[in-house]
């Protein structure tokens, strides 16, 4: 995941759901497949706890992810997956 740029007239949250996507999109992540934590998000893109939460929730409210409570977060099969 690359670092979020500040200076983007995109919020922060939004860059980072965007990456995932981009993940989930290309095949990187799998349908089912375990998407990064929020503690990695946090790491790897350098923003706090809450935007990489509101991040995910994005994720989850566009039916991109499917969240299980204390396991985290996995790639919905797409529409037009073959999977």
């Amino acid at each position: 995941m690359d670092l979020v740029d500040y200076d983007l007239p995109v919020a922060p949250y939004v860059q980072v759901a965007r990456q995932v996507q981009a993940m989930i999109e290309s095949g990187e992540i799998p349908a089912g497949g375990k998407i990064p934590s929020e503690s990695r998000i946090v790491q790897e893109t350098g923003v706090a706890r809450s935007t990489a939460r509101r991040a995910v929730r994005l994720l989850r409210d566009e039916g991109l992810v499917v969240t299980a409570p204390g396991f985290g977060s996995y790639a919905r099969h797409l529409p037009g997956d073959a999977t």
